[in-house]
């Protein structure tokens, strides 16, 4: 048998079994492992600071920048990254995303336990993919008591990520707290959505959307492969425009459109070596179907 990691600072080995508040069957040890996505890019001091409040409360954690350039105000993109990345980390891992237009209002703060990770985010649409795609989550919204008992209070109307965020994420990394300590329980159905809706499925086309644009300007869609899988020929529409499904960039000449199933799983509209982006004038929103041809 495999032996067990030793806990992380601060942590122990029978706070594992309340990482989620959940038994200890379903739970993980808190490994230590702190992510970050937000939308703040790289231009001042925000993440550093963030990052120098996780370390201030647990030296010994283990901060991972998911990604800083969600595109600002979108937390349907943040979500959209989160759901499908997170599996590539340890059990135990804590998740922070900070998209965050309602901060400083009257917007809750969310935990959400699902698959041996927590999720810390506002209650503003992110985390209801995780939530939709996990449904035995548990989801606890955070209240001002739970936090002024680990001396998390006086929060900036701006910084939150600082403020809040990031100093729970330390605690909850080193297992001296769960979530069932900072707040009430929630369901599922008092979340806020999504802001952006699940694709439409039909019998011979599947309706999407382009939720992200990466570096080399490639139209990523929200279209699970799995969802077009029963197509025997699959044909990818958008902006006017039909694209073969291809396995790869190089099954194509320089320059050409093609659309593929990505790394992660979903359907991508690329131009071979050169920006799809830029070449079709599409961006985020913009409406992708892919139909069955045989139909």
């Amino acid at each position: 048998m495999k032996a067990e990691p030793p806990p992380p600072h601060g942590g122990s080995a029978t706070g594992s079994a309340v990482l989620t508040g959940r038994s200890p069957a379903e739970s993980a040890r808190p490994s230590g492992v702190i992510t970050i996505t937000t939308d703040f890019g790289h231009q001042g001091p925000f993440v550093g600071v963030m990052k120098g409040r996780i370390l201030g409360r647990l030296p010994t954690a283990q901060i991972i920048d998911l990604t800083h350039e969600i595109v600002v105000h979108w937390p349907a993109e943040a979500g959209f990254w989160l759901v499908r990345a997170f599996e590539y980390f340890p059990p135990g891992t804590v998740h922070v995303a900070v998209v965050d237009p309602g901060v400083g209002t009257s917007r809750d703060i969310i935990v959400v336990s699902a698959a041996g990770h927590l999720f810390l985010a506002p209650d503003n649409g992110l985390l209801a993919p995780v939530v939709a795609r996990h449904p035995q989550a548990a989801i606890v919204r955070l209240r001002a008591q739970g936090l002024a008992r680990l001396g998390i209070q006086h929060a900036s109307a701006t910084f939150h990520g600082r403020d809040i965020f990031a100093p729970l994420a330390a605690e909850l990394a080193a297992g001296r707290c769960s979530p069932g300590d900072l707040g009430e329980a929630a369901g599922p159905d008092s979340l806020v959505p999504s802001w952006v809706d699940e694709p439409t499925v039909e019998h011979a086309s599947v309706c999407g959307l382009i939720i992200t644009i990466d570096h080399f300007g490639n139209l990523i869609t929200n279209i699970d492969a799995a969802l077009i899988e029963r197509f025997r020929l699959p044909l990818v529409h958008a902006g006017n425009h039909a694209f073969p499904l291809l396995r790869t960039y190089g099954d194509t000449r320089p320059g050409e459109y093609l659309a593929l199933v990505n790394s992660f799983g979903v359907v991508e509209i690329a131009r071979a070596e050169q920006s799809a982006a830029e070449g079709l004038g599409l961006s985020r929103g913009a409406p992708v179907t892919v139909r069955d041809r045989t139909e």
